[in-house]
C-alpha cells in the first residue's frame, strides 16, 4: 500500500516565526509583538520583530520551495495584519501580502494549505479578555469570514487552529508563552470550551464562504508505542485516558467533542461543576463535519516495560527520538477517530551552520526524517488513512520562547543578513518527495 498516488509533500511555518515587519504596513500588535518586548521572556531577548524577513522576502522563498520540490506548503495568517483590532478595519495591505503569497505559491505549483490560528492572538483582543471573553468565538467567526472571502477562491485547505494545547498550556497554565498567564483550572476550562466554540465557528464560515473548502483542526501529540504487541490495547487506553490535571494536553479532550459532540465522560465527571456550562447547541456547534485531522508529532512514550538506555538519541532541544511515533500516532488516532489524517508537523532542531565548503551539511535531520517517515509509511500501510506529510520547518525561524537558537529548517537563515542556504535535507527530501516515498 504504502503512501497513496496523490500524497500531498510539503513543509509549514507560522506567521510570527518567519514574517516580520511587525509593525509595518498597517500590522496591528498581537500578543507575541508583546510579550517578546518584556525583558527575560525570551532567550538572549529574541524577538520576532524582523524575525526571517519573509514579508519582504516571500518571492526567494517561494522559489527556494520549488527547489526543494515541495508539493504544498502550509503557513498561518497573522490576524491582526489583517484585522489589526482583531474586529472591524479590514487592513487591506495585509490581505494584499496574503493574495500576493498564495498566487505566487499557485504560479510555483505549490498547494497552499491556511492554518487561521497559530497563536498569535491581537493584543486588542486580549485586552478584552482574550479567549477568557465568551465573545471570542464571535471575533473568531468574524476573521474566518474574511478569510474564506479573501482567499477561498484560490485556497481550499483551512485549518482552523494549530495545537491549542500548547497555547493554552504554554500560554495559559504554565505561563512560559504569550500572553504569559497562569491561571487556574476552572479558567483553563472556560478558555478551551471557547476554542472549541470559535472552532465550530470558523468551519461554519469556512464552509459558507469556501466551495469544497477542505477543513481540519491540528493537534499536538506524543503517541503512546506499544513495546511489544501484548501493550498494544493498553497503548490505546493509557493514550485516550484524561485527567482533570493537564487535561489540555490529550487528544480527546479536544476530538472528542469536535467528532462525537461530547466531552470525554472521565472529564466530566472529574471536573463537576468547574466545566464551564453549555448547550445541545453548543455542542452541534463545536461538532460541526471536518474533513481531517492534523497531527503535530515530534515525541512519543513508551506503553510496557520498558527503561530509558543511558545514550538515548536527542536532538539540540533535548528531545528524544522515537521513530515509531508517526506511526503509532496515525494508527491510535485513526482507530478512534476515522478521520484522514495529514501530519502537519514533524522534525528536529540540530547544531547547523555553514561548513567550509559553503554548505549546510546535516545528516542528522536526514537520518531522523528517513525514520520517522518509515514509519509514517507502516502506519499507513497497516490502514490508517493517511494523506500529507508537511516537514517542520521549512526554514529556520524564531523558536518562540527558545528564540533563534533552535533550528528546525530545511532552509538555513542567516539572522543577521536573511540570507538563505538549502541545507543537505532539502535536497534528500526532494528525491522523497521525487519517488513519493518509495526510496524510503
Amino acid at each position: 500500500m504504502s503512501f497513496r498516488k496523490d500524497f500531498i509533500w510539503g513543509a509549514a511555518t507560522a506567521s510570527y516565526q518567519i514574517e516580520g515587519a511587525w509593525n509595518e504596513d498597517g500590522k496591528g500588535s498581537n500578543i507575541w509583538d508583546e510579550f517578546t518586548h518584556i525583558p527575560g521572556k525570551i532567550d538572549n531577548g529574541a524577538t520576532g520583530d524582523s524575525a526571517c524577513d519573509h514579508y519582504h522576502r516571500y518571492k526567494e522563498d517561494v522559489q527556494l520551495m520549488k527547489q526543494a520540490g515541495l508539493k504544498a506548503y502550509r503557513f498561518s495568517i497573522s490576524w491582526s495584519r489583517i484585522l489589526p483590532e482583531g474586529t472591524g478595519k479590514v487592513n487591506e495591505k495585509g490581505i494584499a501580502f496574503y493574495n500576493n503569497l498564495i498566487d505566487e505559491l499557485i504560479k510555483n505549483d505549490i498547494t497552499p494549505f491556511v492554518t487561521l490560528y497559530h497563536w498569535d492572538l491581537p493584543y486588542a483582543l486580549y485586552l478584552k479578555g482574550g479567549w477568557l471573553n465568551p465573545e471570542s468565538a464571535q471575533w473568531f467567526e468574524e476573521y474566518a469570514t474574511l478569510i474564506g472571502k479573501s482567499f477561498g477562491d484560490r485556497v481550499k485547505n483551512f485549518i482552523t487552529f494549530n495545537e491549542p494545547s500548547v497555547f493554552l498550556g504554554c500560554g495559559y497554565s504554565l505561563g512560559d508563552h504569550a500572553p504569559g498567564l497562569k491561571l487556574g483550572t476552572k479558567d483553563l476550562l472556560r478558555i478551551g470550551h471557547n476554542i472549541l466554540l470559535s472552532h465550530g465557528k470558523a468551519v461554519k464560515a469556512l464552509r459558507a464562504t469556501v466551495q469544497n473548502a477542505n477543513i481540519g483542526i491540528t493537534l499536538a501529540t506524543q503517541p503512546k508505542i506499544p513495546v511489544t504487541k501484548q501493550d498494544e490495547q493498553a497503548a490505546y487506553d493509557s493514550y485516550f485516558g484524561i485527567g482533570l490535571g493537564g487535561f489540555w494536553w490529550s487528544v480527546n479532550y479536544w476530538l472528542d467533542p469536535i467528532v462525537t459532540g461530547k466531552y470525554p465522560q472521565s472529564l466530566l465527571d472529574q471536573a463537576g461543576d468547574m466545566i464551564p456550562s453549555y448547550s445541545k447547541e453548543d455542542m452541534e456547534l463545536i461538532s460541526q463535519k471536518i474533513d481531517f485531522m492534523g497531527l503535530n508529532i515530534y515525541e512519543a512514550q513508551y506503553e510496557g516495560n520498558y527503561k530509558r538506555p543511558d545514550g538515548t538519541a536527542h536532538t539540540e532541544l533535548n528531545w528524544d527520538v522515537y521513530p515509531d511515533a508517526l506511526k503509532w500516532g496515525v494508527i491510535l488516532n485513526y482507530k478512534r477517530y476515522k478521520l484522514p489524517i495529514y501530519i502537519t508537523e514533524n522534525g528536529l532542531s540540530t547544531h547547523d551552520w555553514i561548513s567550509l565548503d559553503g554548505k549546510v551539511h546535516d545528516p542528522n535531520r536526514i537520518d531522523f526524517l528517513h525514520r520517522y517517515l518509515s514509519g509514517l509509511k507502516a502506519g499507513a500501510e497497516a490502514g490508517a488513512d493517511v494523506r500529507g506529510y508537511f516537514q517542520w520547518s521549512f526554514m529556520d525561524n524564531f523558536e518562540w520562547a527558545r528564540g533563534y537558537n533552535p533550528r528546525f529548517g530545511i532552509v538555513y537563515v542567516d539572522y543577521t543578513t536573511k540570507e538563505r542556504t538549502l541545507k543537505d535535507s532539502a535536497f534528500w527530501y526532494k528525491s522523497v518527495i521525487e519517488s513519493n516515498g518509495e526510496n524510503l
